[in-house]
């Protein structure tokens, strides 16, 4: 089985939303840090070299030869096209939440928000407490932290 390529680092999470571009994208970034940190009540760790990542799990993907390794319960990246918010369309208890939460777009594992003022924050908070509270669950795998 393959291993997840992306792991944790020791770079500075807060060096690396202060380097983000457009201004607009590292303000944002900075309040997804707070967000992240109020709801989640944990330090962040960067993974690689552009996710910003709360907790962990250990996650085995259900395809034949499928990879496994560990990733963030939940996270975000402030990247220069737009903000990418992990770990929280993935879960069935947040699918009736998502079309409440306001202009998104959807990529594989995440979804993609072009400025926080095109979302509604309370609930990003709810999605994000979802994420956080991830349990044993045999679709995504067991909580590792």
């Amino acid at each position: 089985m393959a291993e997840n390529k992306t792991q944790p680092t020791r770079a500075s999470v807060a060096e690396f939303i202060a380097q983000a571009t457009p201004d607009r994208r590292r303000e944002d970034g900075e309040k997804l840090s707070e967000i992240f940190l109020e709801i989640t009540g944990a330090e962040p760790v960067m993974w690689g070299p552009s996710i910003v990542g709360y907790g962990s799990y250990r996650y085995q993907s259900p395809a034949k030869n499928g990879s496994s390794g560990d990733w963030p319960k939940t996270g975000f990246s402030p990247r220069k096209s737009a903000l990418s918010l992990y770990g929280l369309k993935d879960l069935p208890s947040a699918h009736g939440l998502l079309p409440k939460l306001g202009t998104y777009t959807e990529g594989a594992g995440c979804l993609y928000v072009k400025k926080l003022d095109d979302i509604d924050l309370d609930v990003l908070r709810e999605l994000i407490a979802i994420a956080w509270a991830r349990g044993d669950d045999p679709q995504r795998g067991t909580v590792a932290g």
